[in-house]
């Protein structure tokens, strides 16, 4: 990133450093105040209007981000005509609502991902209090649990107004950008995610589905998906399939070598699996225990990234007992993980 210039915000440096993609496409690097950093953000001219994909966290400096962008560019917030969430992931999400109450448009996403919206922020604490039990049967201590816990109700205010949604769904199709893209169910990551793909250009929107240097986080989400990581490894497979020339990441930088990034992505899970196992072969452990062996316990102190990092975890020993390579017992209520040939 540039260096502020005297005088200079960061919004507006975010502003100046928005990139001019082909076809008018613009990408908004919207500032995100965890280790992400920005989430990708895309403005797309239409016949009328603008579609806007993924605005953001809902934060002050995304906010500034935005108007910085749009003053620039000439373009007010009602000549935004529609608004598409990939995914519910509240980085992606939370602008929505606001976009929509200053600029009037439509919010398009899944029904899937639309009702995980409605579980964490609409529903009261319930399903925080579902994560809670979740990790305190998996050995995480009672004061790094409620840390978690008050980190979740802090999305509140950044996913706020939610915003009035109508559906859509895999398998359809929607022109964007004077081209049609076939929507491509994208699970594992989250639920209801969506791909979206143009066979005209050879463009993928992959969402957070597949990034380029840093791998997705796949996570145990209590009533969602059961086994997430089989279901973004499949996908991975899937996606694989398809003629790629540029894909369109939701972090990170586009890329061109789509297919080469997946081989990567399953290579790494391999990787991560095989050390799991070594770890179980080593001694028994719960998941917050090989949670801490996997990402160290540096992460007591960031709320954010323990909760990555624990789902992520809970992921992978899920995957792996499903398919005979472990197995749990119960020890004084917690679950401790240990080899299938252990008592």
């Amino acid at each position: 990133m540039k260096n502020l210039k005297r005088g200079q915000s960061r919004a507006e440096l975010r502003a100046e450093e928005a990139d001019r993609l082909e076809h008018g496409w613009m990408r908004i690097k919207v500032p995100l105040p965890f280790s992400l950093r920005w989430v990708n953000s895309y403005l797309i001219p239409e016949e009328k209007g603008y579609t806007v994909i993924d605005p953001g966290l809902r934060t002050d400096e995304a906010v500034r981000t935005w108007e910085a962008v749009l003053e620039r560019e000439g373009i007010a917030w009602k000549d935004i005509s529609r608004i598409i969430l990939t995914h519910q992931h509240p980085d992606h999400y939370g602008l929505s609502g606001y976009l929509q109450k200053l600029s009037g448009a439509p919010v398009y996403m899944t029904r899937e991902s639309h009702a995980y919206t409605q579980r964490l922020w609409k529903d009261g604490d319930a399903f925080a209090r579902e994560l809670m039990s979740l990790y305190s049967s998996h050995g995480m201590p009672g004061y790094l649990i409620e840390a978690v816990g008050e980190h979740l109700g802090s999305f509140v205010a950044k996913v706020s107004p939610q915003p009035e949604v109508s559906y859509i769904a895999p398998g359809d199709t929607m022109a964007i950008g004077g081209v049609l893209w076939q929507l491509i169910d994208a699970p594992g990551h989250a639920s209801g995610q969506l791909c979206f793909y143009s066979r005209e250009r050879r463009w993928m929107l992959c969402g957070d589905q597949v990034l380029p240097r840093i791998t997705p986080n796949v996570s145990i989400v209590p009533g969602e998906e059961e086994d997430p990581l089989a279901s973004f490894l499949a996908s991975l497979e899937h996606l694989r399939g398809y003629d790629v020339h540029l894909a369109l990441p939701g972090h990170r930088d586009p890329f061109p070598d789509f297919a080469g990034r997946i081989d990567e992505l399953r290579q790494h899970h391999a990787r991560r699996l095989e050390r799991m196992r070594e770890l179980i072969e080593e001694k028994p452990r719960t998941a917050f225990g090989m949670c801490e062996a996997l990402f160290g316990e540096s992460l007591r102190g960031n709320a954010h990234n323990l909760r990555f990092a624990m789902s992520e975890t809970l992921a992978h020993l899920v995957y792996l007992e499903r398919r005979g390579l472990l197995r749990r017992k119960d020890e004084g209520g917690v679950i401790v993980y240990c080899t299938t040939g252990r008592t």
